[in-house]
């Protein structure tokens, strides 16, 4: 086993330390797929960098590392240590009691040291470094009571339904776990409470409508069978898994931006995209413009407050 070679990432060179580790084990037939190895996680991320990117600049981020592979213990990293490369941006932020210096990727070959730290998964906040309290995406994850991805196109599509009533753009992602997130673009200028008062109010209404398949209930026992519409991720501090990443399961799924189109493929499910044939996804450009059109919540409350009446 080799104990390290160089990637070149961007303008820079990374050492990789034990390129031929497995982090992803193969898996028996029906068990979840192919190996992987830190090389190959590695080449991911140097690979699909010039997508990725665009959602993690400026952005504060956790880290969830796994050491020995997704079969080893894991934990989630917020400060970033002090032997990282000073090349590597770090944003300091308060939190309760102190504050926390987050790793900030400008670079992909940033995205590739991380990699070499079996950084498998990237969760990024929902606002950016130089203004911490404003998030610009608001984020739905719909989270299935069971491991049924039909619920979770059905709920997809009531709920882009809705945004569109609201003239609100909207984006689709499979998480790579069991669900879809549904991105809006946000101006900026409205504070963490007041994007998860709104959410709150969308989802609300959404399952006011459906209160067969749907629900807000953030306890797991008043949920039944069905589907929660999440909203908990809109609020300082709290991050979600950012475009492209990988998931820590078998197979190396990852969490990919698709069209609205897309979610009427009946082959289409949380894990649909690994990291052997997710830059063929990516090269489509699903997302093209659409986090650039940032809206107000203003005219879209006064939407959602006519339709309820």
């Amino acid at each position: 086993m080799s104990s390290a070679r160089t990637v070149r990432a961007g303008r820079r060179t990374v050492e990789i330390h034990r390129p031929d580790k497995v982090l992803f084990p193969a898996e028996g037939t029906g068990g979840g797929g192919a190996e992987y190895t830190k090389a190959d996680l590695v080449e991911y991320y140097r690979s699909v960098a010039p997508f990725m990117l665009p959602h993690l600049r400026g952005r504060p981020l956790m880290l969830e590392r796994h050491p020995d592979g997704v079969g080893g213990p894991m934990f989630m990293q917020k400060n970033t240590p002090d032997h990282y490369p000073e090349w590597i941006e770090r944003v300091e932020l308060p939190k309760e009691g102190g504050t926390v210096t987050h790793t900030v990727c400008e670079d992909a070959a940033t995205l590739v040291y991380l990699a070499d730290q079996a950084c498998l998964t990237v969760h990024r906040w929902l606002s950016r470094a130089d203004s911490p309290d404003r998030p610009d995406r608001l984020v739905f994850d719909l989270d299935p009571a069971v491991d049924d991805f039909a619920a979770v196109r059905e709920a997809a599509a009531l709920l882009g339904e809705l945004l569109d009533e609201l003239r609100l753009p909207s984006a689709l992602m499979t998480t790579g776990s069991r669900g879809l997130h549904v991105v809006v673009p946000l101006n900026g200028r409205a504070d963490f409470d007041e994007v998860r008062e709104f959410a709150k109010s969308v989802a609300d209404t959404l399952a006011g409508s459906h209160p067969d398949t749907l629900t807000t209930a953030a306890r797991k026992k008043e949920r039944g069978d069905r589907l929660y519409l999440d909203v908990q991720r809109n609020g300082y501090a709290q991050t979600a898994v950012a475009p492209f990443t990988v998931r820590a399961k078998a197979g190396a799924p990852v969490a990919m931006p698709i069209s609205w189109d897309q979610l009427d493929d009946k082959g289409l499910d949380a894990r649909r995209w690994t990291v052997a044939d997710a830059l063929e996804q990516a090269r489509t450009r699903p997302w093209e413009g659409l986090m650039s059109r940032g809206r107000a919540l203003g005219p879209a409350r006064r939407r959602l407050d006519a339709l309820r009446g």
